[in-house]
């Protein structure tokens, strides 16, 4: 049996991911910040025929992202997948941020993230350095708005760009070890999304329902599996019945003068460099 450990197991992507996991035979290390949520969860895996351990905490304290890590190993014995979904956030056009504000985003969504990333790595690189066989994997989450960013997000979409990028950093320095990592960007309706996109999440009366939840975890299931061994340092868009590879910055145009520009020469050069650069995607919201 499969072990792995979904951060903000709770509620939203979290819940769903766990439920889709429990139901293929997974062992389940589901956290929480809220203990009651994590047994409501815990609850509906254990009948979906999934073993489960609920572990409550602050997955952002860097003494409890270890601790996590241990008791999952602990309990049976291996460690082989660990989702990254925790997170939340805090929607304020960028001059009315508050400092609290600011830091409670990026605290969860990337240290939450880092934290268990870098224990977990840490684990499994000590059984590759012993002679173990590994097949680890990591998904994280970031969203379109860190892909593209968000009007009214500007610390949501900082952190989730931090978590693109750190995925594929990650990658590139555990690859060595059987380690994959990659992220999604999915969009669903979670209790972070559903009031400010009321209108476009609401689901329908009847048919398939585009922005349930449930939709993203099967892509999730299986980057986790033994079987994604062969795709590291990507990032999947996620949405009701699609997936996409998302298309990251790349090298564009460029002009060399083999020498120092001088700023007045400039102008042209980046006009010119310009009109033969594809136009970035457009900001959501803009």
């Amino acid at each position: 049996m499969r072990t792995v450990i979904i951060t903000g197991a709770g509620q939203g992507l979290g819940r769903a991911h766990a439920l889709a996991f429990a139901a293929t035979g997974h062992h389940v290390v589901l956290n929480d910040l809220s203990a009651d949520a994590l047994e409501a969860v815990a609850g509906e895996c254990a009948a979906a025929g999934g073993g489960v351990t609920a572990v409550p905490g602050d997955i952002a304290d860097w003494s409890f992202a270890s601790a996590l890590i241990e008791k999952a190993t602990q309990t049976t014995g291996r460690l082989d997948a660990l989702v990254n979904n925790a997170g939340l956030a805090r929607d304020r056009m960028t001059t009315n941020v508050t400092e609290d504000e600011w830091d409670s985003v990026i605290r969860v969504n990337l240290k939450g993230h880092f934290a268990p990333l870098r224990h977990a790595s840490a684990y499994w690189k000590s059984l590759a350095k012993a002679g173990t066989p590994v097949a680890a994997r990591i998904v994280n989450t970031t969203s379109g708005a860190g892909l593209m960013g968000s009007v009214g997000q500007v610390s949501y979409s900082a952190a989730k760009a931090a978590v693109a990028a750190m995925t594929q950093v990650a990658a590139a320095e555990l690859a060595r070890y059987g380690i994959t990592v990659n992220a999604i960007a999915p969009s669903a309706r979670t209790p972070m999304t559903e009031d400010v996109f009321a209108d476009a999440m609401r689901a329908p009366a009847d048919g398939f329902d585009a922005m349930a939840p449930e939709n993203v975890s099967p892509l999730v299931v299986w980057l986790a599996s033994a079987e994604a061994g062969f795709v590291t340092g990507r990032v999947f868009e996620v949405s009701g019945g699609s997936v996409g590879v998302a298309d990251g910055w790349q090298h564009g145009p460029a002009t060399d003068a083999g020498r120092r520009w001088d700023p007045a020469e400039l102008g042209p050069v980046v006009r010119e460099l310009l009109s033969r650069a594809p136009a970035p995607a457009a900001v959501y919201g803009a």
